[in-house]
């Protein structure tokens, strides 16, 4: 990874979850549906959802993320031997729609737009779950029509998905950079052929992918960095 600033991006498409939204904030919200055990539900959660997403991409059986959520909610909680009423699971569900940017969301993505550099989510999140977590953010304006992976009935690492910028801004994919926190998404990103940067925030190692991202950092002001603007 050079973290050399990149030369010919004009766009710039962006993972949500983890990315640009804090699900961490969200979900420590509803501590008080089930206390301490929220922190083991929501880390059991998230795998199941990514793991069900992956499922469904290899197996051709799509359906939308607001579900896959909830079925991988609904095995958390039983894996857990958790009881929950609807009241709790609905809590549960909507901190989804209460996602806000991180702290350095608002400023790395006004510098982005002011270089004249375009802007969308390409994310498994429905257009409904993009709409929610941009208004919640204060964000409007600043992205293009959402890529969400229901238009192709794919999820990521699925190439169809990733197709999804070159086909929306009409560019090559070396002049499409991709943000993502995940460094499998980041990875099949990179494997598409997008110059690619890992905002990541958890400090994580390289995933054993066999391709790294052009760059790398622990938040947005990095990518402004490594955009050069």
């Amino acid at each position: 990874m050079s973290n050399a600033p990149l030369i010919g991006v004009k766009a710039c498409v962006f993972d949500a979850y983890g990315t640009l939204f804090d699900f961490a904030a969200a979900a420590k919200g509803c501590r008080d549906v089930l206390g301490d055990a929220i922190d083991k539900l929501t880390a059991l959660w998230r795998d199941k959802q990514l793991q069900y997403t992956w499922l469904r991409a290899i197996q051709g059986r799509h359906v939308d993320f607001w579900q896959v959520t909830e079925q991988a909610l609904t095995f958390a909680a039983r894996l857990m031997k958790l009881e929950m009423s609807g009241t709790q699971r609905d809590q549960l569900m909507e901190s989804y729609l209460e996602l806000k940017a991180w702290p350095d969301a608002a400023a790395a993505l006004k510098r982005l737009k002011d270089a004249g550099i375009r802007m969308a989510f390409l994310s498994n999140f429905t257009a409904e779950m993009l709409d929610a977590a941009v208004r919640n953010s204060g964000l409007q304006g600043i992205f293009e029509a959402h890529l969400s992976t229901d238009r192709v009935q794919a999820f990521k690492p699925d190439p169809r998905a990733y197709r999804m910028g070159v086909d929306a801004f009409g560019m090559e994919r070396e002049e499409i950079a991709f943000a993502a926190f995940a460094g499998w998404d980041a990875a099949g990103a990179k494997r598409f052929g997008y110059p690619t940067f890992w905002v990541n925030r958890a400090n994580a190692p390289l995933e054993e992918l066999g391709v790294a991202p052009d760059g790398a950092g622990a938040g947005l002001q990095d990518l402004v960095a490594f955009a050069g603007v």
